[in-house]
């Protein structure tokens, strides 16, 4: 499966346990991924440019928030509305089949 499908074809799971200076690490959903207590942050792309964050509330439940996703030299950039008129903005650096690399 090349790069950009398996980027539509799962839902990437925020494995902060290995989180570095170079970023947030995503895995995709249904691996083996640690416990946690604390909810996992989850993102997903359309191939129509909509992608979808599954957010932590103030009480720790998760929702769902809509972005949209771009690509321009190589770098995804996700933009999604995070209440209160506040932008939240990812950019995947690195991507392959088993792991994305984002910063904020």
């Amino acid at each position: 499966m090349s790069g950009k499908r398996a980027l539509f074809k799962t839902a990437w799971v925020h494995v902060f346990e290995e989180d570095g200076t170079e970023g947030a690490v995503y895995r995709p959903e249904g691996g083996e991924l640690p416990r946690s207590r604390r909810p996992r942050q989850r993102l997903s792309f359309s191939p129509d440019g909509s992608a979808r964050l599954v957010v932590a509330g103030p009480d720790d439940r998760l929702h769902e928030v809509e972005a949209r996703w771009t690509e321009a030299e190589g770098e995804i950039t996700v933009s999604a509305d995070s209440g209160a008129g506040s932008v939240r903005t990812l950019h995947v650096r690195v991507r392959s089949r088993d792991c994305l690399l984002v910063r904020r």
